[in-house]
């Protein structure tokens, strides 16, 4: 399959049309198909071990996934299949769901023995309904029943207390379209729509569950499933409600990504990667977004080349479990080798016609790439941060937590730092964790952050507070200005004298690696480390973090580092970055190198106010 020419004056920045997107799925699935068993009901992926919930399930992975690729590109050809995708898994849904739950080379579990099956559900009614009239409806009688009777298991409560809701009210869609089980279809649909409803904090951001969970899931699922379930169905009402949440996330969500098309790699199931496009194209297909057309596909194109270009696939063309390439330390338990596939939500572009303005006005340039920005992210305690300079893009937590226990550590790497960027780390464990303030014990062991309570943000700062230890309160605050970070840290009755350690950004050595630095400005003593850290999701060279080390003086002890990465070259050091002047009250003055001036308030308020 040749691959098409790039076209640099309708795409300036990435090159890629619509040819290249279809192409690019066309070749995905070609892929797989070796790996499908004798009658396509299950597509077992090779990978270095299969998820929890095993083999079976894995193979039902790879074949929902993949389905739901294959959809998205037939049914954005209104119908066209010259590669024959649809006839392979017409074969499929009907071999695997010819006696599901029986342990051969052809069936699908059953969802009464695993819950993974659950989620696949989602991804086979999603790509039913996209399809209809060129697959569902040309099915036999026995296969469409069979196929609807695997699924209906999904209308009941869901197993897990999040985004899994979704998942059934993806199923309902289907089967209402489809005249199955309409009444019961519905109450699901309602049922799981009001659930998720609890967890909508405003500003265009859910909660993944009960929790402080603030991560991609917002956008390929929390808003991607509500949203396109309503415009499947033409529900006027529901678009009403939902389509201006989504407009309100994507002002935020498109300031997640760097100029080279990365997003900021933070929370979990990082290895969906482009699936981060899914609601920007969404917002475009709906009419509910902030973006221009071809701002929307300098995104999606942005980000699906930066992971082509960097090795998401590998030799034989399939998606490997990492970010770049493999990345071991990144992929959850949960995970199998068929999951990256969840990557196909961002396809969604392709049920736009060729002839809508986002395949045909020109690429416009993205928020990292037009001015530096610092703003928070609506009721998350997260702070974006970026530099028009480099085009790169930090993203400082102070109020995102995981919904699950944390890693080997302690801390979930994905949550827990109090800052992540689009070209670093996250560290892995037993590396030092960078981005981190810690309380050391004797032995060097490092505390850790913990459920950070998020306490104020404004438009260049936010704050939070943890504890680290029984007894011990951490409050802390970031102030950005530029490319420079101001990082202070309020310690609250540690014993005197307990060494603390901050660390900064992890980068490898190279020429097109970024620069992190690290200075000590209040409380550290004036040495600057570099500490080994091990590879990243970036890729496999080892990294080194810099790190300050201080001791705490009393009851209250407060510590300042102003801290960089950056992307130019030759930069100034960080200590030229800003002055700052404590006042004998302990309030930091701050005036950064172009003469603007900011404040963070003294004890006992600590750092928390602006």
């Amino acid at each position: 399959m040749p691959t098409p020419p790039e076209d640099r004056g309708l795409s300036p920045h990435t090159g890629w049309t619509r040819a290249h997107w279809e192409h690019t799925a066309d070749r995905l699935l070609l892929a797989v198909r070796p790996h499908a068993s004798p009658r396509g009901g299950l597509i077992g992926l090779p990978g270095p071990r299969p998820s929890w919930s095993g083999a079976r399930s894995d193979g039902l992975e790879g074949f929902a996934r993949t389905f739901l690729l294959a959809a998205l590109r037939v049914a954005g050809a209104r119908g066209a299949d010259p590669h024959g995708h649809l006839d392979r898994y017409a074969a499929g849904l009907a071999a695997g769901t010819r006696t599901p739950g029986r342990p051969d080379a052809e069936s699908w579990p059953l969802m009464a023995d695993t819950r993974q099956a659950v989620v696949e559900s989602a991804s086979i009614a999603l790509g039913l309904r996209l399809t209809r009239p060129w697959l569902w409806d040309r099915l036999d009688d026995g296969t469409r029943r069979r196929v609807a009777d695997w699924l209906l298991p999904a209308l009941g409560p869901s197993p897990v207390d999040n985004n899994w809701w979704l998942f059934g009210l993806t199923v309902a869609g289907f089967l209402q379209d489809a005249g199955v089980e309409t009444d019961r279809a519905a109450a699901t649909a309602d049922r799981s729509l009001a659930r998720v409803e609890d967890w909508y904090l405003g500003g265009g951001w859910y909660s993944d569950g009960d929790n402080r969970a603030f991560d991609h899931y917002n956008s390929w699922a929390l808003h991607l499933y509500p949203v396109l379930h309503a415009h499947l169905a033409g529900d006027r009402d529901l678009l009403d409600r939902y389509g201006p949440r989504l407009r309100a996330h994507l002002d935020d969500h498109v300031r997640l990504f760097d100029a080279n098309g990365a997003p900021v790699p933070y929370g979990r199931s990082l290895i969906y990667r482009f699936a981060a496009a899914a609601a920007p194209w969404l917002g475009t297909l709906t009419g509910h977004t902030p973006l221009s057309p071809g701002a929307t596909r300098r995104l999606a194109s942005g980000s699906l080349r930066h992971f082509l270009d960097r090795g998401a696939t590998d030799h034989r063309g399939l998606l490997t479990l990492g970010w770049h390439g493999p990345h071991p330390p990144l992929v959850q338990a949960y995970s199998g080798p068929g999951s990256p596939y969840w990557a196909a939500k961002g396809f969604l572009g392709l049920l736009l016609p060729p002839d809508h303005p986002a395949w045909t006005d020109p690429e416009e340039p993205l928020p990292a790439e037009r001015a530096d920005t610092a703003r928070p992210l609506g009721p998350t305690g997260l702070l974006v941060q970026s530099t028009a300079a480099d085009g790169l893009v930090r993203l400082h937590n102070h109020g995102s937590n995981h919904v699950a226990a944390g890693g080997p550590d302690g801390d979930d790497p994905g949550y827990a730092r109090f800052a992540y960027a689009t070209r670093t780390g996250p560290t892995d464990a037993p590396a030092p964790a960078d981005n981190h303030f810690a309380l050391l014990a004797p032995d060097g062991t490092a505390s850790r952050r913990g459920p950070a309570a998020p306490l104020t943000t404004g438009p260049d700062r936010a704050a939070s507070a943890h504890t680290p230890l029984p007894g011990v309160r951490v409050v802390s605050t970031t102030l950005v200005h530029g490319r420079a970070e101001l990082r202070v840290h309020l310690v609250l009755d540690a014993p005197e004298g307990t060494p603390v350690r901050q660390t900064g950004w992890a980068v490898a050595e190279g020429p097109d690696a970024p620069v992190s630095q690290l200075h000590p400005v209040h409380g550290y003593g004036p040495e600057v480390v570099a500490l080994p850290t091990g590879a990243t999701l970036q890729g496999p060279a080892p990294t080194r973090t810099p790190a300050v080390h201080g001791t705490t003086r009393g009851p209250v002890s407060l510590f300042a580092a102003l801290a960089s990465l950056t992307g130019e070259p030759d930069p100034a050091p960080a200590a030229a970055l800003a002055e700052v002047r404590i006042t004998e009250e302990g309030a930091l003055h701050v005036t950064w190198w172009d003469g603007a001036r900011a404040r963070v308030a003294a004890p006992p308020a600590g750092p928390t106010t602006p």
